[in-house]
């Protein structure tokens, strides 16, 4: 599905359809997105509470959607952080009591459903009943209130037993808004089925009901000025399954009563919003589910369930903000960071259109005469600007505008999020697709050499487009797809390792300029949204992976002694001084790798800790690092080898031309698929995450290596690379960063929804933009690390010096906004 739209990217290679007039459509059609949820915000209210408490779908069976927003699934942790010092009321019949059990067991999961039966012990409440014959006998059923309180956290849920609109009804809410000790933070009301089960329907009934409910409107209208009051509308009935005592509840009965309390409650304030919340969502919830009831009358458990986490996303959400949990959430307040970066891009636009009007007015004045021998005039082409000014001004105005554009998708609550739901065929169908595409756009390599800078782009693209699927589609809860993932992620490493290191090797070039325009391309657009979206360094792992392991690359080649490959063809000797820093860097990722403490200690030294920490403690990195922590290592000394055979032509690297001879090419190719498959078989069969984590980073070199081989060996498949896969390849870290906030949401654990209601059509239009928009940032970053990194040296370092100081600065108010922060 999320493929769909990948076509459109790779019209560049067409001259119908240009990457730049695609990106004019991408600004259009953002420009009309923007313009019309403003507008259905205006009109339809802008509180995603309200869409949480009366809207939603079912993504398969049990994933509840609520209508525009992302619901959160509390722990048990989380509730009791959330509940603390809190106290819950329940007040209603035996479908409330429901609802309070499940709510109950998302703090505490072992709490028994012990009194959802009628009880004939312990005097409580008696109730009347009417007999087939119409006389009147009383007919005694038992019931109790239901107390729970969790001590470790000061919480407490009561369930009140009214399960009729009446005077002990009214009476209980009185006490609650005369006694502001015992009044609750949190009360949930509802009652109706009762009512018209002992009246038997009749509409005298009814008309007493809303007498009643009118009666207690006000209360719940005073009692809701300080407390949150929601009001339970009567879910639906299986009327197949209903007992015969209880036929009279049907479906128009409901109805009416629903439509009474609506009616009531939201009249009960002349002229403004009543501040009772009306819980009208689980009646959609019971549509679907209440055919799996096994009375009739009340829900099944998982629906309950749902309704419960509902209450708890109304309540928690804006107190706990949960990433995930964007319902009922307001937007964040700007920080200080952001507040100037937002100055330093409007400032950056408005220096650009200064310049703009400034250079169109010079093309103007030197715009040549009209040629009178041949009547034609030339047109006046407004050409961009090409000093390093204009170029500087207009990247950081078009920078400025993609950054609106993420803060609006992800920060700004104007456009919807979804929580992810998996399907196979959300997974393998847009797979499936994108290969097809991928062979279909095939052309020939300039060159045949082994891990060419096409087939290299050809690796990045395809796996960047199959990640991107992985994260849309929500496969990492699938093991075997997740395993698999993992050996993807690993390639890339391995490519960083064999890239950098084959260039120092042959190059020799360990110079500064190098080193900061690497840096600078890995880092720019990572760095920029720390600052605009308020999120850490280490959020965007992948580029503190990759940053790092090029610095110990170029630590390990670029110390004494310096070996290179023109130094090594001299003397064989120089190829064992290699092969022992190889191995004492090999040495060291073992130590750290085992020893976690000396890990932490390294890298929660300031400002280090700044750069690598995430909630606190680098754990995460730790984490990260050490799942492939020898893959580089492994890409660096297969490019050593590689290097080396090429050297003394034992590779057989010409068009059409087998790598090796027959027999060998033919029996590498035999153990390269069969080592292939084994790892595939040994992935899908993993049953512990941990387990097959562990085992990753010795074994994922397997699969790497295996693909390498296969892609390599046969001559025919060297001398040919899709182009479709490889124009995704040359901005797949773009690709990779900008899917945090602009293709999903809620910092990669929902979808971004720009038109709700079709998620065919939106999974197109969103991949459209997104990947405008992160081609436009690869050329933003290229031109400024051309103007900001410059090959003189005395001018790189008074650059450096700057940069330098920013980022002190940066750290700097980044630990005051931490501190203001606790």
């Amino acid at each position: 599905m999320a493929a769909l739209a990948y076509n459109l990217g790779k019209r560049e290679i067409n001259h119908y359809f240009s990457v730049r007039s695609a990106k004019v459509l991408a600004l259009v059609a953002v420009l009309l997105l923007a313009l019309c949820h403003l507008a259905s915000r205006r009109y339809r209210g802008n509180d995603s509470c309200e869409y949480l408490l009366s809207s939603g779908r079912f993504l398969g069976e049990k994933v509840w959607q609520p209508h525009s927003c992302m619901m959160h699934k509390y722990k048990i942790s989380e509730a009791k952080n959330c509940l603390v010092d809190k106290h819950i009321a329940f007040i209603g019949d035996s479908r409330i009591r429901q609802l309070f059990y499940s709510f109950v067991k998302i703090i505490n999961p072992q709490f028994k459903e012990e009194g959802n039966k009628e009880r004939w012990r312990g005097k409580t409440i008696c109730h009347m009943t009417i007999c087939h014959n119409g006389e009147h006998k009383k007919k005694k059923w038992w019931h109790e209130n239901i107390p729970f309180e969790d001590k470790t956290a000061s919480v407490k849920v009561d369930f009140l037993w009214h399960p009729e609109v009446n005077g002990s009804m009214k009476q209980c809410i009185k006490v609650w808004t005369e006694d502001s000790v015992a009044k609750p933070h949190v009360v949930v009301a509802g009652a109706a089925t009762w009512s018209i089960k002992i009246h038997n329907g009749s509409n005298e009934a009814l008309s007493q009901y809303k007498m009643n409910i009118t009666s207690i409107a006000p209360l719940l209208e005073k009692l809701a000025k300080t407390s949150d009051v929601y009001w339970v509308l009567q879910d639906p009935v299986y009327e197949d399954l209903l007992s015969e005592n209880r036929k009279m509840i049907t479906n128009e009965k409901i109805d009416a009563y629903n439509e009474a309390a609506i009616s009531i409650l939201n009249s009960s304030i002349r002229n403004s919003k009543s501040n009772v919340k009306m819980f009208s969502v689980s009646k959609l919830i019971a549509q679907e589910t209440i055919m799996e009831s096994l009375d009739g009358l009340h829900l099944p458990e998982s629906s309950r369930e749902t309704s419960a986490m509902i209450l708890m996303n109304v309540y928690c959400n804006r107190i706990l903000k949960p990433v995930d949990g964007s319902c009922c959430q307001p937007r964040p307040p700007l920080t200080l960071l952001q507040k100037l970066a937002a100055c330093f891009f409007t400032l950056s636009i408005i220096g650009y259109l200064i310049f703009y009007i400034i250079h169109h007015n010079a093309h103007r004045k030197n715009k040549p005469c009209t040629d009178l021998e041949s009547g034609e005039e030339k047109k006046n082409i407004i050409n961009p600007p090409v000093s390093p000014l204009g170029i500087l001004l207009q990247s950081f105005c078009k920078l400025g505008l993609i950054m609106a554009y993420f803060y609006m998708c992800d920060r700004a609550n104007l456009f919807m999020k979804e929580n992810k739901f998996y399907t196979h065929s959300t997974f393998f169908i847009p797979i499936i697709y994108i290969l097809v595409l991928g062979v279909f756009y095939n052309e020939n390599t300039k060159e045949t050499k082994v891990l060419n800078r096409e087939q290299t782009d050809e690796w990045k693209g395809w796996m960047q487009l199959v990640i991107l699927i992985y994260h849309i589609s929500g496969a990492s809860t699938f093991l075997p797809v997740y395993m698999h993932i993992r050996v993807l992620v690993a390639a890339y490493l391995f490519q960083t390792g064999y890239g950098h290191f084959s260039y120092f090797w042959i190059k020799g070039d360990f110079g500064i300029h190098r080193v900061c325009q690497v840096l600078f391309r890995l880092n720019f657009l990572v760095v920029v949204l720390c600052i605009v979206m308020d999120r850490p360094y280490q959020f965007y792992y992948f580029v503190p992976l990759v940053t790092v392991w090029f610095m110990v690359i170029y630590v390990t080649l670029a110390l004494w002694p310096q070996i290179i490959q023109k130094k090594a063809n001299g003397n064989c000797f120089w190829h064992f001084g290699l092969l022992l820093k190889l191995a004492f860097l090999l040495l060291c990722i073992c130590f750290l790798a085992y020893s976690q403490g000396a890990f932490e200690k390294i890298f929660s030294l300031w400002p280090l800790s700044k750069c690598f920490e995430l909630k606190g403690n680098v754990y995460e990195w730790w984490f990260r690092w050490r799942l492939d922590r020898y893959v580089v290592f492994h890409g660096m000394l297969f490019a050593f080898i590689y290097l080396a055979l090429q050297k003394r032509q034992v590779l057989s690297e010409g068009k059409g031309e087998p790598l090796f001879s027959n027999k060998v090419s033919n029996f590498l190719l035999f153990i390269s698929v069969v080592s292939f498959l084994t790892y595939s078989i040994w992935a899908s069969s993993c049953k512990n995450k941990a387990e097959c984590n562990e085992l990753h980073p010795s074994v994922s070199v397997v699969q790497i290596l295996a693909f390498i081989l296969i892609r390599n060996i046969p001559g025919y498949a060297r001398s040919v690379y899709s182009s479709f896969f490889a124009w995704f390849g040359k901005i797949s870290l773009e690709l990779f960063i900008c899917q945090y906030h602009i293709w999903l949401a809620a910092d990669t654990r929902g979808i971004l929804v720009l038109i709700p209601g079709n998620p065919m059509l939106n999974i197109i239009v969103s991949t459209f933009i997104f990947v405008c928009v992160a081609h436009e940032i690869s050329q933003i970053t290229n031109d400024l690390a051309q103007i900001i990194i410059p090959k003189d040296n005395s001018s790189l370092l008074k650059r450096l010096a700057c940069i330098a100081a920013f980022f002190c600065g940066l750290l700097i108010l980044s630990s005051v906004q931490d501190k203001s922060r606790h």
